[in-house]
């Protein structure tokens, strides 16, 4: 491999690392900003968005560097390929981490209601799932990233649940429907959460085997 190319591949790799610990961190903060009902933990998650779009746009603007100037073949283009897409999806996933913040604070105006305990356990797997496709890029290991994908059953199971849960909560006590309506959104984030996180765990299958699973379920 021509040297230059080994340098940009080892920075690309860095950033990438250095932004995947970002969003993960924003992801937990959101969490605990939710249990804690916390605004200032919330406030700190919408303020750090900013910086997290800035790397997401030099993270894109060094691969398609990449791609221009050293046109990389085989394994190297497959690692240049997975983290335009893994970029993308982990900006997506700091959006909901945005999102989550921005309910809490909304929620935090109006008087309590009972967070089901389903809320806690579907952010929490949600979250995990991120750390988990994270390492799985770090290590390559594709046994992991299966694992990943996996795991997304239950997150929707979870979803379920709790839409079920929530509309319940609003036709018992429907003067704080607006209070469910907020929770209802949070509820999405999360499992929109595990989404991505299973497409970066599919990613990594991509990157490590050369395969496409994305679809595979529906006979593609």
């Amino acid at each position: 491999m021509p040297v230059h190319l080994r340098r940009d591949l080892d920075k690309l790799k860095r950033k990438m690392l250095s932004f995947g610990a970002a969003v993960e961190e924003n992801a937990q903060l959101s969490i605990k900003a939710l249990r804690d009902f916390d605004t200032s933990i919330a406030q700190r998650v919408i303020d750090r968005d900013n910086e997290i779009n800035r790397d997401e746009v030099e993270i894109e603007e060094e691969c398609l560097k990449i791609l221009a100037l050293h046109q990389p073949v085989a394994v190297d283009l497959r690692f240049v390929v997975t983290v335009l897409k893994v970029n993308s999806d982990l900006e997506r996933i700091a959006d909901f981490s945005v999102n989550v913040s921005k309910r809490v604070r909304t929620l935090a105006k109006y008087p309590a209601v009972a967070m089901p305990k389903e809320l806690m356990q579907i952010a929490e797997k949600a979250v995990a799932m991120v750390n988990a496709s994270l390492d799985c890029l770090v290590e390559q290991d594709v046994v992991r990233a299966r694992g990943v994908c996996a795991a997304d059953d239950a997150v929707d199971d979870l979803q379920r649940k709790l839409y079920d849960i929530i509309l319940e909560a609003v036709r018992k006590d429907p003067e704080n429907a607006a209070q469910w309506m907020q929770v209802f959104s949070t509820v999405r984030y999360f499992e929109r959460m595990g989404d991505y996180a299973t497409n970066i765990a599919e990613d990594v299958i991509y990157l490590v085997e050369g395969e496409v699973i994305r679809h595979k379920d529906q006979g593609m």
